[in-house]
């Protein structure tokens, strides 16, 4: 049976933790593949994959098979894996539908100017983007820039943990048929308008917009829910 090295192993797990404590990572981002950790710490992949299991086991990253390892949410705790075996798309798609349209009324009520700039930024850079990963990372961006506009805490840890399933969840099968988003890629809009909503501090308005992109993008992606 083969023997960890204890020493080689405590260095893999204080530099991780020192990775993710760093600031670097946002809960919901996905961490290095693990031959990149591998090479930067000089450990085995027999260390390193123990070090990531006492860190999941701490509940500070998920692992999904096929997708890599995750900053957990500090609320999210272990439970996040067992969540992403659990909730199909239609759930997840009816639980933001539940929660983003909140958010975004709140963020139309409560958003400050450098909140409102933080959101267009997101938007742009959505807009931007040059190639679907980089797309996805900026709608990312762009839907926590409206949780954080709301100015409350709870609804952006909320957010995060359920953000933390979706990349699980709802991305694992979808096929892309060209490098990047085109021009007229149907979120742009849904984007703009929720944008631009927010920034009129039209509550009714940032509420709809936000549901019928959600609703448009559940639709293209996995038909009627």
């Amino acid at each position: 049976m083969n023997q960890i090295n204890p020493i080689g192993h405590e260095v893999a797990l204080g530099e991780l933790r020192e990775l993710i404590e760093s600031g670097k990572y946002s809960p919901g981002d996905r961490l290095p593949p693990e031959r990149d950790l591998m090479v930067r710490f000089g450990v085995s992949r027999t260390v390193l994959r123990k070090a990531l299991d006492t860190l999941e086991r701490e509940g500070a990253i998920w692992r999904h098979v096929g997708k890599g390892t995750f900053v957990a949410s500090q609320a999210g705790g272990s439970s996040l894996a067992e969540l992403t075996r659990q909730v199909s798309p239609v759930q997840l798609t009816r639980a933001r539908l539940a929660l983003e349209p909140a958010m975004a009324r709140e963020a139309a009520l409560h958003a400050t100017s450098e909140a409102v700039a933080a959101v267009r930024l997101a938007r742009d850079r959505a807009f931007h983007a040059v190639s679907w990963d980089e797309y996805e990372a900026h709608d990312d961006a762009f839907h926590r820039s409206i949780a954080e506009a709301t100015g409350n805490v709870l609804l952006v840890t909320l957010f995060d943990n359920l953000n933390d399933v979706k990349r699980a969840v709802a991305w694992n099968t979808v096929i892309r048929s060209s490098d990047r988003p085109s021009q007229d890629h149907p979120s742009f809009a849904d984007h703009e308008e929720i944008f631009a909503a927010i920034e009129a501090r039209d509550v009714t308005a940032a509420n709809d917009a936000m549901r019928n992109h959600l609703s448009s993008v559940a639709a293209r992606l996995f038909g009627e829910i």
